[in-house]
């Protein structure tokens, strides 16, 4: 692992591979585990995730690149799912510095520096569960296409190096693309990690939302769900 090149300057205006600020210390790995926090008041599922997406909506706009930005939500997100093979395979590919191991302190090959709140990479201790609204989220039956929908076909590559022909509709969410792919091929829904153009597609991204086209091909990586021991070591 090489050595992080930090500034001290502000991180609107760093002095990018300038000698004269010391070495952050070595990169090292991403580590396995999650930061543990506190919510001055506890919230709901749905208020962390609106927390989270104002976050990555606004934090690229003051610091730091784009590229960059897109990375650590992607790593971060594969973090959460516990696939710590391919958050480390994000962070390398961007070649995002870890001085500690984590993405709450991280620099880029210019040396600008991103810090992640702790919200972004996993729960509050205390946080919400409404198990009504778990129950609908779960038992919710997709709606049929029918020839009134406005629809897209795409290809979902799966493991097998097979192409499959999904259809959904536009105001899908990929959520509810993984469910119709489990449908329609008995792949499990909550197994399947969708990636395009090189990003994890988020659960809630809804395809009119989303840059994905007609015959557009979606690499999907399945993995064995976390049993709940796991989910709560």
């Amino acid at each position: 692992m090489g050595a992080c090149l930090g500034s001290h300057r502000s991180r609107r205006n760093p002095r990018y591979g300038d000698g004269r600020y010391p070495a952050m210390g070595k990169n090292q790995p991403l580590k396995k585990e999650h930061p543990r926090w506190r919510s001055e008041v506890p919230i709901t599922e749905g208020q962390l995730r609106s927390k989270r997406d104002e976050f990555w909506d606004t934090a690229p706009a003051f610091d730091g690149r784009q590229e960059i930005w897109d990375a650590l939500k992607a790593a971060a997100s594969a973090l959460e799912s516990r696939d710590y093979a391919l958050a480390q395979a994000i962070v390398d590919g961007a070649n995002i510095c870890l001085p500690h191991g984590t993405l709450l302190d991280c620099y880029d090959e210019l040396g600008a520096h991103y810090q992640l709140p702790a919200y972004c990479l996993a729960p509050p201790v205390n946080l919400l569960i409404d198990p009504v609204a778990t129950e609908v989220r779960h038992t919710k039956e997709l709606g049929e296409i029918t020839s009134a929908d406005k629809t897209l076909q795409i290809k979902v590559r799966v493991g097998t190096g097979a192409d499959i022909k999904l259809e959904v509709l536009t105001k899908d969410t990929v959520h509810d693309a993984k469910r119709r792919l489990e449908k329609q091929e008995g792949i499990d829904a909550s197994s399947q990690k969708w990636i395009f153009a090189g990003k994890i597609l988020q659960e809630g991204l809804r395809f009119e939302q989303s840059k994905i086209q007609r015959n557009f091909v979606i690499q999907c990586i399945t993995a064995k769900p976390a049993s709940e021991d796991e989910k709560s070591s």
